[in-house]
């Protein structure tokens, strides 16, 4: 999927929480897994969530995320968000967000099944 832009980084201290959004030029309707992403210095890109736009609407999130990250979308499914609470300076990253067509009810937080990345958007989380 082309034409996704991520925004709403920045930077706060530990325990707090920001709310990226990723846009798309169209909404998308059929069945895709949208996911988030995020690439430390000097690290490998890893995935932090991901989610089917289909009627399963599942769900799933990396192990250092989960409880305190929450993926959705927005009713005219053209925007995807990832709420991040609690925010640890480990969480410091570039955020990307990707997608790609899914026609059965699951996702993957694997970072080849996607592409087209975007620049991303910085988040700092200082302590």
């Amino acid at each position: 999927v082309q034409g996704l832009a991520e925004s709403g980084g920045g930077s706060v201290q530990a325990g707090g929480s920001l709310r990226l959004s990723c846009a798309s030029s169209g909404a998308i309707y059929s069945r895709h897994c949208v996911g988030w992403f995020r690439q430390a210095p000097g690290k490998e890109r890893e995935g932090v969530a991901a989610f089917h736009t289909g009627p399963s609407g599942e769900k799933m999130y990396g192990d250092s995320v989960t409880g305190r990250f929450t993926i959705s979308q927005n009713l005219a499914k053209t925007t995807f968000f990832l709420e991040m609470n609690n925010l640890k300076p480990e969480d410091t990253a570039v955020y990307y967000c990707s997608a790609f067509p899914s026609p059965g009810p699951w996702c993957t937080l694997f970072v080849g099944s996607y592409g087209n990345w975007g620049q991303g958007t910085q988040v700092t989380v200082s302590s």
